[in-house]
Parts: C-alpha cells; structure tokens; sequence
C-alpha cells in the first residue's frame, strides 16, 4: 500500500494553468476522491499521478519517495478509466491474465492469480465467456480484476461508471465501493458526480479551475462548506443563496435582505461577537433546512410558490425570491400547493452559512 502525496504541484499547459500549488495527501489504504465540476484539473491530477503528465513545478511523493521522474511502469499502480479498455477479442480470463502475461509470469502463478480475481470479483460463471457478451456491470468487474492482478500499490479510477445508465450505476456504486473496502487498497476516484463521492468517499478533495476548495470527509463538507463554490456545488437541490447585511441594534443582531428581516438567534448571536468583517454578506441555506407553513408565524417570510417537484417521499417547493432568483425549499411530506400560492417560511437557524461576498469564504470557517 501506499500513501500518495502532493507538493506545491503545478501543472500548466502553455498559458493554460491546469494545476495550481496543489497540496494534499491521500493516506494509505483510503478511498480518496477527487471531485469538481468539467476542466477544474481533477484529470490532470491523477495523470501526474499515474505519470502519464510531468509535473510543471514541484513534487509528487508515494511512502516518502519522490515519483516526478518514474515512468508509469515504475510506480506499481493500476488505472481504471471510464471505457474499461478491455480486450474485445479476449475472454474475462485472458483479460484479467494479461497483464500477467506481458511479465512473462509462468502459467502456474497466472492461472492461481486469475482464479482468484475471478472468484473474488463473483465471475466464476462468466470466466470464459468473450467480453463482448458482458453486461456494462459485468465489463466494470473484470476491467477491476485486471487491475487488482498485478497487486498495484495504488488504484487510480477516472470516471468508471459514469457512463452507465442511471438504475445500473447506483449498483455498480454499492458493488465497487465494497470491492475496494474488502481489498483495503489506497483508492484515488475521479468523479464529476457528488452522489458518488459523497456515498463512497472517506474524504474528498475538491477542485475548481485548478484550485483546491476543500479537502474534509463528505458530511463535513456538506455541513461546514469551506466557500461559496463548495456549498452550491454539493448538494441536490442546490444551497439557497441570499445577499444581506448584518445589522446591530442595542443588543440585538439582524438579518436584513430585500425580501427577509429577522434576529438572529443567541447561539449565532454570540457567534458573531467575534466576528469583525464586512456586514454586507451573502447568506446560504439549504432547502432541507427551509421550513414552510400555509399560515403566517412569528419571524416567518410570505413567498409565492412558483413550481411544486414531487419526488416519492419528499416534495421540492420552488419559490421566486425576486425577478431571476429562486428560492428552494425540500420538506419530507407531501403538501398540496398551487402555483401562486402564498406560503410562510422560516429557518433553522443553527444551519445558516455566511459568506464574505468579496472572496466567497464562509465567515465561520475560515
């Protein structure tokens, strides 16, 4: 096993700055997601991991020994992309064994290796049958077993199920995780679905226009968003985001936006005491954390329901907060609405997020 580790890492192309001064590390035998929306560089990091990009400026280390000037053969590490790349012409057992094969393995220990991928992997039916015949489900299995055969130090997977249909991908999901989990090995997953790195993750880096945003396991990251871009990046319905401004009047401190006008309460009361930024922020809350009554309470806000989303047991509640911007609310019951109703809500308060409208950072976790 190993434990990977960046640098001050840089990876540029030209004028285009791929990778800027990235430095984490995955420990050893974690399940390391890297996560981030199209051309945020999460691709680039792991093909300088697998040394199929140099690294630009500084320094990738596996157990402690710097790997920038290994070729990939030389970094004992297994890739698992997103088309499998299997051999078509092959069956499942010559394309777990080959790898093998190119090493000039004798048969002996090839065929005790495979048998072992094979029944570990639940392919035992399937183990002479031509890839072509395999379901999606089945193709991702044998691509791992090729991977897993050479026993690599490290499993890099770009994408792997992200071509699946929906139905299929949630399985593969639950089965790879498992896989991986029985295997212990140091994982690192590349994913533009925060579903997958959420449900399968140990921790999660994760990137924006080759920045590192965060790095924290995934409730954290859902529950302490380090900026603005984590917190309306993770999370289905998006985080409602609010401009406001902090206001002190005698002993009280007040929320005032175009549209709510409320007190803080004195857990957040006490928590601003020490907090000496700017007071134009901008507010988050998630819809979950949104409560909506058909009758007017105390500190509640009236709004107008726009579109009602049932989705099985939860119902999304879409509001117009003001000409272009709407407003999300996510209750676990089933409300009987009509678009333009009047509806009052209010929130808990224990579950805002402020952030500094300049650099996006929320205040509180800075």
């Amino acid at each position: 096993m190993s434990k990977i580790e960046f640098r001050n890492v840089y990876k540029l192309y030209g004028s285009v700055e791929a990778v800027l001064d990235a430095s984490w590390e995955c420990r050893d035998g974690e399940f390391f997601s890297i996560l981030g929306p199209s051309g945020c560089g999460k691709s680039s990091t792991l093909r300088m991991i697998a040394g199929l990009e140099e690294v630009s400026r500084g320094e990738i280390y596996f157990n402690d020994r710097c790997v920038n000037k290994l070729r990939p053969s030389e970094r004992n590490i297994a890739l698992v992309f997103e088309n499998w790349a299997l051999y078509p012409n092959l069956s499942v057992y010559e394309n777990i064994a080959f790898p093998l094969r190119i090493r000039k393995v004798s048969e002996k220990d090839i065929d005790q290796k495979v048998k072992g991928a094979i029944n570990f992997l639940n392919l035992e039916d399937i183990s002479h049958h031509n890839v072509k015949k395999l379901s999606g489900g089945e193709m991702q299995r044998v691509s791992i077993g090729r991977a897993i055969i050479r026993d690599p130090a490290v499993m890099l997977m770009d994408e792997p199920i992200s071509h699946l249909d929906t139905s299929l991908r949630e399985k593969m999901k639950d089965e790879l995780k498992r896989k991986i989990d029985d295997l212990g090995m140091t994982t690192i997953y590349v994913t533009h679905d925060q579903e997958e790195a959420m449900s399968m993750s140990d921790r999660i880096l994760i990137m924006d226009k080759g920045r590192i945003q965060q790095i924290a396991k995934p409730l954290d990251i859902y529950n302490n968003p380090s900026n603005e871009f984590v917190a309306g990046f993770i999370g289905e319905p998006p985080m409602n985001f609010i401009f406001c401004e902090l206001v002190r009047e005698e002993d009280k401190y007040i929320i005032k936006s175009s549209k709510f006008v409320f007190n803080l309460d004195k857990v957040l009361e006490k928590t601003f005491l020490t907090y000496s930024g700017r007071k134009k922020l901008k507010m988050g809350i998630r819809p979950e954390d949104v409560a909506v009554s058909l009758t007017e309470n105390p500190g509640s806000t009236a709004m107008e329901v726009d579109f009602v989303e049932r989705k099985g047991d939860s119902t999304t509640i879409i509001m117009k907060l003001s000409e272009g911007e709407l407003f999300f609310a996510q209750l676990m019951q089933d409300l009987k609405l009509k678009i333009g109703q009047k509806i009052y809500v209010t929130f808990d308060q224990r579950k805002l997020h402020f952030f500094d409208t300049e650099s996006g950072y929320n205040i509180f976790n800075e």
